[in-house]
């Protein structure tokens, strides 16, 4: 492939007829303008310029070269503007993707982010899965996990912590009472968020550090965090639920602590997009507004719970 700067010489020469007239235009010596010149031909085989040292002639495939020139040399420019927009403003389709849940925390305050970036345009996926951001185009994912991604291609943002508590409806516990200790969750109706099959194991930790597993068989399971909050609400049984997906019920009585002194280790929250080099305005305002909107202290959750 033809080296564009060689390329683009040559047009300099063409247009202003001779190397001595390019070299002022261009800025570049006289000497190094014909040795790149000369290393085009050489590339592609054939003569594109007569030289002698009265005048200079512009052979048949010069001037073929010279068109397709010009139109490779405008896209470049096009190119450089493009991305120079990309950059002054943010602006493009931006992908996110995020868990259940995580989305009602942001889904108040995002029509006024994109009002501030009206040439910006968000698609945000809901899903509990792991996506892998290069291959399916996701320029920023948010996630919990009790570990940091280690792929040396992506890029992570600490947001804060978070964990899950086990709650029941106020109707459950008035007709089946509430555990004692974690053990006798297996006598209870359990709900699980998760897709996997036979049994289910929770991890609680107490306040003052101890931990203990418990394995029970859900009565229902789905990896939908609306339809396992929707069936603890309707008082079909205990589930372990994400603190910030809960907590709006719990103040309003309709979810009861169960077991209040234990809860599911904390997991990180956390923002995963590709490598910093190169990030487009629109992506890295977006990093910024989704750190602010999904930081525990921002008034955000508030809002959400409200």
């Amino acid at each position: 492939m033809c080296d564009l700067n060689d390329i683009s010489l040559f047009a300099a020469v063409v247009a202003n007829g001779g190397f001595s007239a390019a070299s002022r235009v261009v800025g570049a010596p006289k000497s190094r303008i014909s040795r790149r010149v000369a290393a085009l031909e050489d590339q592609l085989g054939v003569r594109l310029l007569e030289r002698s040292s009265r005048s200079l002639k512009v052979t048949a495939v010069g001037h073929e070269v010279y068109r397709h020139a010009q139109a490779a040399l405008a896209e470049a420019e096009a190119i450089d503007d493009t991305v120079s927009r990309f950059k002054a403003e943010p602006q493009g389709l931006i992908r996110v993707s995020a868990p259940a849940g995580i989305d009602r925390l942001v889904s108040a305050v995002l029509p006024g982010f994109l009002q501030v970036h009206p040439r910006l345009r968000l698609q945000v996926m809901i899903s509990n899965r792991r996506v892998d951001l290069i291959d399916e185009g996701v320029d920023i994912a948010i996630r919990i996990a009790d570990k940091l991604d280690g792929d040396a291609d992506m890029q992570v943002k600490i947001i804060g912590q978070t964990g899950a508590v086990l709650v029941a409806s106020a109707r459950y516990i008035t007709r089946h009472g509430t555990p004692d200790a974690p053990a006798d969750l297996p006598k209870f109706a359990t709900i699980s968020l998760t897709e996997r099959q036979g049994p289910e194991r929770w991890t609680l930790i107490d306040d003052v550090g101890s931990a203990v597993e418990i394995a029970h068989e859900p009565r229902l399971s789905a990896g939908s965090l609306s339809i396992v909050r929707q069936a603890v609400l309707d008082g079909a049984g205990i589930a372990m639920l994400p603190e910030y997906a809960c907590r709006e019920h719990i103040e309003s009585g309709e979810l009861v602590r169960v077991l209040p002194r234990w809860t599911m280790p904390q997991g990180i929250l956390h923002l995963v997009f590709p490598s910093r080099r190169g990030l487009l305005l629109g992506v890295r305002a977006t990093i910024d507004f989704l750190a602010e909107a999904l930081h525990p202290r921002s008034s955000i959750w508030l809002a959400a719970a409200a």
